[in-house]
């Protein structure tokens, strides 16, 4: 009985004093692989106009994943139209193989800087688009469909 009422309190003191998170979503990607032509799409709620934000991309890989990086698409379209694309590089592994990322197992989680001090002064929603530019070397074509990424997301964060 007290074990449980102490790992109820730890936890509800972990949330409370957790991070300034002010929204995130995540998708899985298909078993099969995440196909270059599908990419994950939120709708941003709406934010206060008169903060700052951080945003994150959220990848879970697997060991399915072949490759030490990650090339992203990352497409930010403003309520009025106005679109921001950014061609993203993120690093996945180590020199010697290992996988970086939190998680026990098999399944790596990694929070992935996009956007810093980022303003969301317009009035309106905000759309995400995010998918995936891989290439082998020397290839000039796109891997078409990417194995070992399990799920793809976002956060969002107020700046302090």
């Amino acid at each position: 009985m007290y074990n449980c009422f102490f790992a109820s309190l730890l936890s509800l003191l972990l949330i409370a004093c957790g991070h300034s998170g002010v929204t995130a979503d995540t998708v899985a990607i298909n078993s099969e692989g995440w196909q270059v032509k599908d990419p994950a799409i939120f709708e941003l709620p709406r934010l206060d106009s008169l903060a700052t934000y951080n945003a994150f991309i959220t990848v879970r890989n697997n060991n399915k994943y072949p490759f030490s990086n990650l090339f992203l698409i990352v497409s930010l379209q403003h309520p009025y139209g106005k679109t921001v694309v950014d061609t993203l590089e993120y690093k996945m592994a180590r020199p010697d193989g290992s996988w970086l990322g939190t998680g026990i197992g098999s399944v790596k989680e990694n929070k992935l800087f996009f956007k810093q001090n980022l303003a969301f002064n317009e009035a309106g929603n905000y759309t995400l688009h995010i998918s995936h530019a891989v290439r082998n070397n020397g290839e000039p074509q796109g891997v078409s469909k990417l194995e070992g990424i399990t799920d793809i997301g976002y956060s969002i964060e107020k700046v302090k």
